[in-house]
């Protein structure tokens, strides 16, 4: 079942449920996938029928990073009822992800980036992380994964960055 799907299903339930919160995410979800079906019709280089499951856990990544930022903001500003109904949706929205790599994993990923990359340096770490994208999304914080390939691309050319 495609992604686009399982969040029909998942809203669909949340329906039946009576479940307002989870619903609400869910429509939020819908909404996001459909401005980017709506964006995406305009170019000539896309198909017609919309985003597929890579912007979908494209869009997912970007609802959650910001909603975990939202929350930092509101416990910092003492409003921790927001901020709990923030991470709440930040649940929700992880339902649709895949299983998140763990440290062991990214490491193993990067490695296996630079070599099919032929990464030498760090004016190559753009490559590296578009391999990376293209394989992972979803699957890794790339906010976190950067410095790691930095890091590797450092000590791969003898610490010369």
């Amino acid at each position: 079942m495609d992604m686009r799907s399982r969040v029909n299903t998942a809203l669909k339930q949340a329906m039946k449920d009576k479940a307002a919160e989870r619903l609400s995410t869910l429509r939020l979800i819908n909404a996001a996938i459909k401005d980017r079906d709506i964006a995406t019709r305009g170019s000539d280089n896309e198909e017609a029928k919309g985003c597929g499951d890579s912007d979908v856990l494209e869009i997912l990544g970007k609802m959650i990073k910001q909603r975990k930022e939202s929350a930092r903001t509101y416990e910092e500003g003492g409003r921790l009822d927001l901020a709990e109904r923030e991470l709440r949706e930040v649940e929700v929205i992880e339902e649709f992800l895949p299983k998140q790599l763990d440290d062991d994993e990214v490491a193993q990923a990067i490695q296996t980036a630079i070599m099919a990359t032929g990464a030498g340096s760090i004016r190559d770490m753009g490559k590296v992380m578009g391999e990376l994208k293209s394989r992972y999304t979803g699957q890794m914080d790339f906010g976190k994964v950067g410095p790691m390939v930095k890091d590797h691309l450092c000590a791969s050319a003898n610490g010369n960055c």
